[in-house]
C-alpha cells in the first residue's frame, strides 16, 4: 500500500505543473469572467453587483452589439464556406505523386505559419490600399483602382480573402483524408463508366463528409472569434461595415474598462458558438458519412 501511495504521489508530483497552470490560467478566469459578467467593473474600483444589467443592456438596448453580430454573422457564412472550397480543391491538386509534391505542399502550407499575425494584417492593408499594390497592377491594364478597404461594399471581402488565403491547416487535414480513400473505390467506379465528376460526388465526397464537418465547425468557431485582421486592417471602418464582435468586445473592455461588460459579451459569444456547434452536430447525421465496422457507411 505504501508503494502505491509513492506511485501515486510521484504521478501528481509530474502532472503538478499542468494542474497549476490549469487551475489558476484557465478554470479561475473563466469562473471569474463569470462572475464579473454580472457586475459593473472598471479595473479602477471593486466590482459592483448589477445582477443580469449587463446581459439586458447588450442584448435589448446596445445598437453596436447588433451590428458587430450582424457582421460576423456574415463573414462566417461568407468566409468558412470560400475558405473550405479552396483547401479541398488545393488539397485534391497536392493528392499527386509527381515529382517535388513535398515542395509544393510546404509552399502553399507555409502562410498559414503565420497567419493571423500582425505582419500578415499590415501587407495585406498594403495591398489593398488605396495606393496599394492591387490598384497598381490594376493601373497597369488601364483600371481605375477603388478603395477597397474604404468602400463598405468591399471592406468585408477583403477580410473573407485574407482569411481563405489562410487555408494551410484545413488542406492538410482534407489532404490527410484523401489518402484515406481507398484507391479501388475509384477503380471500380472508373471501370463502371464513372467519370472525374460524378467520383468526385459520389466518393470523395462522401468519404470525406467526417473530415468536412470537423474542418467545418472548427471554421465557424474561428471565424467568430477573429479580431487581428479587422484590427490592424480597419479597424471596424468604414461605417461599422468590419466591426467584428471580437473587435466591439476588446473596446469595451481596454477602451472603455467595462470589464463587466466585456465579460457578458464573452459569454453571450460562448452560448452562440455552442449553440452553433449543436446544431452543426444535429445537422451533421443527414449527410456526415462513417464507416460502420462492418464496412458500411451509415
Amino acid at each position: 500500500m505504501a508503494n502505491s501511495n509513492e506511485h501515486n504521489a510521484a504521478g501528481y508530483l509530474f502532472i503538478a505543473p499542468w494542474l497549476i497552470g490549469f487551475f489558476l490560467l484557465t478554470l479561475w478566469p473563466i469562473v471569474r469572467s463569470f462572475y464579473l459578467s454580472f457586475t459593473e467593473y472598471s479595473l479602477l474600483e471593486d466590482p459592483t453587483w448589477v445582477g443580469l444589467g449587463n446581459y439586458s443592456e447588450i442584448l435589448f438596448k446596445d445598437e453596436l452589439f447588433r451590428t458587430s453580430l450582424g457582421v460576423t454573422f456574415t463573414f462566417v457564412v461568407f468566409s468558412v464556406p470560400v475558405k473550405l472550397f479552396c483547401s479541398l480543391m488545393v488539397a485534391m491538386a497536392l493528392n499527386k505523386s509527381i515529382r517535388g509534391i513535398n515542395f509544393y505542399r510546404t509552399a502553399i502550407y507555409f502562410p498559414s505559419l503565420i497567419g493571423g499575425s500582425i505582419a500578415v494584417s499590415v501587407l495585406w492593408r498594403n495591398m489593398f490600399d488605396l495606393n496599394g499594390y492591387i490598384n497598381h497592377v490594376l493601373g497597369w491594364f488601364h483600371i481605375k483602382g477603388v478603395g477597397w478597404l474604404t468602400n463598405p461594399d468591399t471592406s468585408l471581402g477583403t477580410l473573407v480573402l485574407l482569411n481563405a488565403w489562410q487555408f494551410g491547416s484545413t488542406m492538410v487535414i482534407f489532404l490527410a483524408g484523401l489518402k484515406q480513400i481507398p484507391q479501388d473505390l475509384y477503380e471500380s467506379a472508373a471501370v463502371d463508366g464513372a467519370g472525374k465528376v460524378r467520383r468526385f460526388f459520389n466518393i470523395t465526397l462522401p468519404m470525406l463528409s467526417p473530415v468536412m464537418f470537423f474542418n467545418l465547425v472548427l471554421g465557424v468557431i474561428g471565424s467568430f472569434q477573429m479580431f487581428t485582421s479587422a484590427f490592424v486592417i480597419t479597424n471596424g471602418g468604414p461605417v461599422n461595415s468590419t466591426y467584428m464582435y471580437a473587435l466591439f468586445l476588446f473596446e469595451k473592455a481596454f477602451k472603455n474598462y467595462q470589464m463587466g461588460y466585456a465579460s457578458a459579451l464573452a459569454w453571450i459569444l460562448l452560448v452562440i458558438i455552442a449553440a452553433l456547434t449543436a446544431i452543426n452536430f444535429l445537422m451533421s447525421k443527414y449527410w456526415v458519412f462513417y464507416e460502420s465496422e462492418g464496412g458500411r457507411a451509415k
